[in-house]
């Protein structure tokens, strides 16, 4: 796993031993940044489930200006602070200890940009989107990875499935406001 571009390029990240993590294929994460890519620079990103902290990292390196990374295990945590250490953007980052929900109901942090990638088999994306709308910005993106047997809801408050990308087992779904 690894930085695919920008200024930490080329960085192979940490990940957790044991089949705990699940971390985005470079090929799906190559298709998640080249659908937003010109939608990075400058913005505010969230990094839900975070696990490795792979996709903010990313957009970090993309020119996102902030990171916010989330995940209540406390190995992934700890994963995610050696990953940005090691690309050079701990100052660009606030990682936190919760689970997301209560991460989001904590949080005044407003998003332009968030990845919401749980464990597979729980419905946590249906239930994480009602707390996390509210917190987005007004020209906000979600991204949803998930399991291609996943259903995503259509309408979250007031965001719409704007496109379904589909790989193979893996699909990203990406919500923007009506």
């Amino acid at each position: 796993m690894r930085v695919i571009t920008g200024t930490a390029r080329g960085r192979r990240l940490k990940s957790p031993k044991g089949d705990d993590s699940r971390p985005t294929a470079d090929l799906v994460k190559e298709a998640i940044f080249s659908a937003i890519q010109f939608e990075i620079d400058g913005k505010v990103v969230a990094d839900l489930f975070a696990g490795t902290g792979q996709l903010g990292i990313e957009a970090l390196s993309r020119g996102a200006r902030r990171a916010v990374f989330a995940d209540s295990s406390a190995e992934a945590v700890a994963i995610v602070r050696e990953n940005l250490q090691l690309c050079g953007f701990a100052d660009k980052s606030e990682v936190s200890a919760l689970s997301v929900a209560a991460f989001l109901k904590k949080t005044d942090a407003v998003f332009d940009i968030a990845f919401v990638d749980p464990p597979y088999g729980q419905d946590l994306i249906n239930r994480t989107l009602p707390l996390l709308v509210p917190k987005m910005a007004a020209e906000g993106i979600i991204i949803c990875e998930h399991e291609k047997e996943y259903k995503t809801n259509d309408i979250v408050g007031n965001y719409v499935v704007y496109k379904v990308y589909k790989h193979g087992k893996t699909h990203v779904t990406i919500y923007r406001q009506r």
